[in-house]
């Protein structure tokens, strides 16, 4: 909990004054300029990774194949864009690299591997017994309904 407060406020804190520094160096209408290209660029590119993307599901889709790494495309593209829409060069960079589609596959690899080492999965076998097994045998009693019929 204390990592993600300290990213919530040092990240803006290091982005803002980056682009002081920025504004300090070139002047204030090119910082201006800056972050409004990178804005109106970055919706435009996420906003067409977004529709490849999309495509991409509805034809897995159709294929009867499940979208799974499509749809974690998708939510990084989302992301993306939400960074580019942003003020700032930090949210910039990490907003431009998340549509890079090799960045996206080195970052779904790590959260492949984090998540299955964070996750324990137990399950009770529903099929039959292996051989070998304790439980091979099943004890049965066999009572008759009623008296016998007879015919």
């Amino acid at each position: 909990m204390a990592r993600l407060i300290l990213l919530f406020i040092l990240f803006p804190l290091v982005d803002m004054a980056l682009l002081l520094v920025i504004a300090q160096h070139t002047g204030p209408l090119f910082t201006i300029g800056l972050i409004v290209v990178t804005g109106v660029v970055g919706a435009w590119s996420a906003r067409r990774a977004g529709i490849r993307c999309l495509g991409r599901i509805q034809s897995q889709l159709a294929q009867g194949q499940m979208p799974a790494d499509s749809l974690v495309d998708g939510l990084l593209i989302l992301i993306a864009g939400a960074l580019l829409i942003a003020p700032g060069i930090l949210t910039d960079a990490l907003g431009f690299s998340l549509l890079i589609p090799p960045v996206r596959v080195k970052l779904k690899r790590f959260f492949s591997t984090y998540f299955k080492s964070r996750i324990f999965v137990a399950g009770v076998s529903s099929g039959p017994p292996r051989s070998g097994d304790a439980d091979d045998v099943i004890d049965v009693d066999h009572r008759p309904a009623g008296p016998p019929r007879t015919g």
